[in-house]
């Protein structure tokens, strides 16, 4: 593929997901977090499901595959997306953005623990630099809001996803796997707000715009060009550009919702970013991002 075509799908795809923070924090204004959320990916992914039914695209056969999918589900979906927009409420898009896409830093540790996966000494490296970013990113924040922790979880839920499509993904179609376990997790997470918050969504001409923006930009064509990177590039290499993901967050937020941006964050930003790219940027690496 050309490279300035692969550059400027990379960009498009990086920032689609960076901006996604900003935006969803602004629809926090007419929604409650979990119910945004779960409308969000509950049109995604029955629009998603629709298409790839009417492509013929083979479907798991198997209860097992299909209860693999929820649990992926669960995972990469409903908590990911559960945890940042929650996290929203009490801290900015650009550090709820920085800790959400620490997961690859997480993958290697999980991998290492759970999977026995090894990994090279210079991915370790990027781990110990990707956690010190990490420290200096909420060096002023030590009496730690309640967000942080949510920001951090999500991280980590994703890391779950990223391992559970590694070791379960392969035998699934892709673009069924994607569809489906956005759809259950958009159901998941519809439950999660009845039980967790009082859902609202106040129908006005900026929450369905904002809504139409995270459901069609931030979903559908973010994780169709992302998926088509991967399938048509080197996965590793490709999974490496995610750290421009947390830098258009950061970008967004300032643009579109007046945060600043201190010394601390971008230091410990550009450290996260270091870290993630020494921990994907090898030969034939073994670690395969997970997306969101």
């Amino acid at each position: 593929m050309n490279k300035w075509l692969t550059g400027c799908l990379v960009v498009l795809t990086t920032s689609l997901m960076g901006s996604a923070f900003a935006i969803g924090k602004i629809g926090l204004i007419y929604a409650t977090p979990i119910m945004l959320v779960a409308i969000r990916f509950l049109i995604a992914g029955g629009f998603m499901a629709i298409i790839v039914k009417y492509l013929r695209f083979a479907h798991p056969k198997k209860v097992s595959d299909w209860l693999k999918i929820a649990l992926i589900g669960l995972f990469q979906t409903a908590g990911v997306m559960g945890c940042i927009f929650v996290s929203l409420r009490t801290i900015t898009s650009g550090q709820s953005s920085i800790l959400t896409f620490m997961n690859p830093l997480l993958v290697v540790i999980f991998g290492t623990l759970f999977l026995k996966m090894t990994y090279s000494w210079r991915q370790w490296i990027g781990v110990i630099v990707g956690f010190i970013g990490v420290f200096i990113t909420l060096s002023t924040q030590l009496d730690f809001q309640i967000g942080t922790l949510w920001g951090f979880l999500s991280a980590i839920s994703w890391a779950i996803g990223t391992l559970l499509i590694k070791k379960w993904g392969s035998p699934i179609n892709t673009w069924v796997l994607t569809a489906y376990q956005m759809l259950f997790g958009g159901l998941i997470l519809l439950m999660g707000s009845f039980l967790l918050e009082t859902p609202s969504f106040q129908i006005t001409a900026l929450s369905i715009t904002i809504l139409s923006w995270l459901v069609f930009m931030a979903s559908v064509v973010q994780f169709s060009v992302w998926f088509y990177l991967l399938q048509t590039g080197d996965p590793g290499k490709t999974s490496a550009f995610l750290f421009l993901a947390p830098f258009f967050g950061v970008l967004a937020g300032w643009l579109l919702l007046d945060e600043k941006i201190d010394w601390h964050v971008m230091f410990g930003g550009v450290c996260i970013f270091i870290g993630i790219f020494m921990v994907n940027w090898t030969p034939n690496s073994s670690l395969k991002i997970g997306e969101n």
